[in-house]
């Protein structure tokens, strides 16, 4: 499968709570991390998901925002993940950071440079990659 998403993670549902309009997807990575979808249940219903089934999650980078710990700040979304700013790639705007999860996957954020700056990122440095569960799409092999 070719995609456009920077973020690919291979996965199992471990968890569905279902709700009237969408439902709660909970998929345990291969790194060993937890990643929660908002999937509308007829997506659930036409995906065919079920707990076990092997899935792939996406996010794009630009809907991965960052966080470090001396943020002073509690998010509402469902997804945090913390790590290691692994790369930087700046551009003339943006820069592409890489935070490496300890099971060893690696999440890509798209975010400006002055917020590179402003949040002192640097390889090596603690990081969390904030992603909202509305912002995970999830994918069946065909």
């Amino acid at each position: 499968m070719k995609v456009s998403a920077r973020n690919v993670f291979q996965g199992t549902v471990s968890a569905i709570h279902p709700g009237a309009v969408n439902s709660e997807v909970l998929v345990k990575t291969a790194g060993g991390d937890t990643l929660v979808a908002i999937v509308t249940v007829g997506g659930v219903q036409s995906l065919g998901l079920t707990v076990g089934k092997d899935v792939v999650a996406l996010v794009k980078a630009p809907w991965v925002m960052l966080a470090t710990s001396d943020s002073g700040l509690k998010f509402s979304a469902r997804n945090q993940l913390a790590g290691k700013v692994s790369t930087l790639s700046k551009g003339s705007v943006n820069t592409e950071v890489g935070v490496t999860l300890p099971g060893g996957t690696e999440v890509f954020a798209v975010v400006t440079n002055e917020a590179v700056a402003e949040l002192g990122l640097s390889v090596g440095k603690d990081a969390c990659a904030v992603i909202k569960a509305s912002h995970v799409i999830l994918a069946i092999p065909a």
